[in-house]
């Protein structure tokens, strides 16, 4: 008996049977929370976790999943997660995730630091009051890509531009109603030729629409015309078009430049072809009568009957 006790013990003690992967410990220092970027109905808040390896020489991944939790329902709102790799002993690693979260109340954010399948260590941060938050000024979605220009009518050394401003909502809601301001502005002494006030309409996500104002400028001048949304008292959106009724032009064989004389009537009154919506197409398809080939057939039948009769 003496014999088997010291055998296991020294079996134990010379370390024959031993694990030889030291367990990992890691701890969540800290968190830094921050609004990368304010709407009026989201935000986008910026969590950065400080994460420490204090020991162990396991090579295993790492992973981060961050989650926000509604702190009025407390329900899950969101959830990423993030491949760290291996961390080594002693090392301390910041990550940044992006949430986007509905601007509304607060949250509270957890990371959860998991090695391979197993969690390590975790952290926890709350937010308060988003919605007293300002939304970005900018922060329309809103966009002005391209402007038309039409002539209505010159009379008078005047002329009547019909201008089309295509607006497309890149955002992730439907955009408000802003005002709309359409200033148009002779190029060289930038006096105000005409402006309208209108409104952009509610415009749904990654829609196009266009809205249409009529200018009137006197002829043979260069214009800028410049399209201003607003938002109470606050611009928050540009474009630019130009109107060249006198454009400048270089002379071949020349060193210098000379405008061009346009005649702005020959523009006057463009014909547009009518486009039929396609029901009243299939409508007008169906609608009874006589087609090319019976009217062929009637008119062939009418001749013969005529020459037997005479």
């Amino acid at each position: 008996m003496f014999l088997i006790l010291f055998i296991i013990t020294f079996t134990f003690g010379s370390g024959c049977i031993k694990n030889f992967e030291e367990e990992s410990y890691y701890n969540v220092k800290d968190m830094d929370i921050s609004a990368e970027r304010t709407g009026t109905t989201f935000i986008d808040l910026n969590v950065t976790t400080y994460i420490e390896k204090m020991q162990g020489d396991s090579m295993k991944n790492t992973s981060l999943l961050l989650k926000a939790y509604s702190r009025e329902s407390g329900l899950l709102e969101t959830q990423k997660q993030i491949e760290l790799g291996v961390l080594k002993k002693g090392d301390t690693k910041s990550v940044s995730q992006v949430l986007t979260l509905p601007k509304n109340g607060g949250y509270d954010l957890r990371s959860v630091l998991f090695e391979e399948n197993v969690q390590k260590g975790n952290g926890e941060i709350k937010v308060y009051n988003l919605d007293a938050l300002p939304a970005e000024v900018q922060e329309t979605g809103l966009g002005i890509p391209e402007m038309d220009f039409r002539v209505k009518k010159v009379d008078g050394g005047k002329v009547l531009v019909e201008n089309d401003i295509y607006l497309a909502n890149e955002g992730r809601e439907t955009s408000k109603d802003f005002r709309m301001l359409v200033k148009v502005r002779e190029m060289d002494a930038g006096l105000l030729a005409d402006k309208v006030w209108t409104h952009t309409g509610e415009i749904k996500p990654e829609a196009t629409v266009i809205q249409t104002v009529n200018l009137t400028i006197p002829d043979q001048y260069n214009y800028i015309v410049e399209v201003l949304v607003w938002n109470n008292d606050t611009i928050v959106e540009r474009g630019e078009g130009y109107i060249q009724l006198s454009p400048i032009v270089e002379v071949k064989n020349r060193n210098n430049t000379q405008a061009r004389k346009i005649q702005t009537s020959e523009f006057e009154n463009v014909v547009e072809t009518e486009i039929i919506p396609e029901e009243e197409y299939a409508d007008k398809k169906e609608a009874p009568g006589f087609s090319l080939a019976l009217s062929a057939i009637l008119f062939c039948s009418a001749v013969i009957l005529r020459r037997r009769f005479v």
